[in-house]
């Protein structure tokens, strides 16, 4: 499970705010936060098994995140890497619409992407209808459909709301909203192939658990002049912190 909340042109001061939880499986090796070596422009974590990423963003003022959709049938082998969609559109020019218009959703298992150049936001999934460029609002995507109405996902767009309204955003506000590790209600659990209480630990925004849980917790902010920032906050096995990134950008255009 995974959690992505958005605020597009929703915030005076800021166009675009991300919050997001990387929830995957403690033995999948990762490289923190950091600018990447094969490409100097793009900033975001790394997977190691795949080189992919599952959220980063390009100096030219372009974000990109996916989450995975939780399909009860395993995927079939053969499949490319999800989180090469991020990193092809941050590593692209074309418009967000554009770029999912052109994405073959059969070659990839399930997933939900939102892509942004900073003046519009777009989403696509392949396990619904065709890309979707979105309005201001916020916005809420775990694993399932973008907005479908998950406690965890209808819970922390509650809170990035009443942050927004009571204009007390920051790195902290964002960062306590994505801490959350109350579970949700008992009828939102579908067990599948897991024991009851860890099915139900992956129901709360932040889990803990000893094979999954929250990696890492990401804040993504860009203010009206351009200034684009992200933290990345990391986490052991048992939910304690482990480590912490900041990096911060003026939009540049491409050359």
């Amino acid at each position: 499970m995974c959690l992505i909340v958005v605020a597009f042109e929703s915030a005076a001061e800021y166009p675009l705010l991300v919050a997001a939880n990387r929830d995957e499986f403690h033995a999948r090796p990762s490289h923190a936060a950091d600018w990447w070596a094969d490409d100097k422009d793009i900033v975001g974590g790394r997977d190691l098994q795949a080189g992919g990423t599952w959220l980063g963003l390009h100096r030219s003022g372009r974000f990109a995140a996916i989450t995975n959709y939780r399909d009860a049938a395993p995927s079939r082998r053969g499949k490319r890497s999800r989180g090469l969609l991020v990193k092809e559109f941050l590593q692209g020019s074309v418009a967000p619409s554009d770029y999912l218009r052109s994405v073959d959703g059969e070659a990839y298992a399930g997933f939900n992407l939102l892509v942004s150049d900073g003046q519009t936001l777009a989403s696509l999934s392949n396990r619904s209808g065709p890309p979707c460029e979105l309005a201001a609002g916020v916005y809420g995507l775990s694993n399932a459909t973008l907005d479908t109405p998950w406690e965890k996902v209808e819970r922390s767009k509650r809170t990035l709301n009443a942050i927004i309204a009571g204009n007390a955003v920051n790195e902290t506000t964002l960062l306590r909203l994505l801490a959350d590790r109350d579970k949700g209600p008992a009828h939102e659990v579908t067990s599948e192939h897991l024991p009851f209480a860890t099915a139900h630990a992956i129901t709360a925004p932040f889990i803990v658990l000893p094979e999954y849980g929250t990696r890492c917790s990401t804040i993504v902010m860009v203010d009206r002049k351009g200034r684009w920032s992200l933290t990345e906050r990391r986490f052991g096995q048992a939910g304690d912190t482990t480590g912490e990134s900041r990096f911060s950008f003026d939009r540049v255009d491409r050359q």
